[in-house]
């Protein structure tokens, strides 16, 4: 296999792959969740921030809270905790999504269960056939 038949194989798989749904799915899932990220971002930085910078000393802002080491660094305590609550929002967010999600399959699954599907109507021919076969069993 040539160089040139072996990138049209892979480029017709790509194409395959971008085609799929899921693909799609989830890159408009990546798209809200760096939209919502930055509300994350703004209710941690604009609104949980301020509540507790009144317990660390007074301070408004908890991302300025940090201690200063020996041999001249800052240890940047408040920024650590604002990707720390940043990343439980986010957690929080995705895993009610996801719940929400199995809980909505699992009702669909469950009234397709309950649903049986009833068997199609007999064709012409297969109503000809089961006439012909009483007829024959008659005799």
């Amino acid at each position: 296999m040539s160089t040139t038949e072996k990138a049209k194989g892979f480029a017709s798989e790509f194409k395959q792959f971008i085609a799929r749904g899921n693909v799609m799915d989830m890159a408009v899932g990546v798209i809200i969740g760096g939209a919502f990220k930055s509300i994350a971002d703004s209710l941690v930085s604009d609104i949980i921030n301020p509540i507790l910078g009144i317990f660390t000393g007074g301070s408004s802002d908890l991302s300025s809270l940090s201690f200063s080491l020996p041999g001249g660094g800052n240890l940047m305590l408040g920024n650590f905790i604002n990707a720390v609550l940043n990343f439980l929002i986010m957690a929080l967010v995705v895993f009610c999504i996801v719940k929400t999600l199995n809980t909505f399959h699992d009702k669909l699954a469950k009234k397709q269960e309950e649903e049986p599907e009833e068997p199609p109507e007999p064709s012409n021919e297969e109503k000809l056939l089961t006439e012909i076969r009483d007829l024959l069993k008659e005799k």
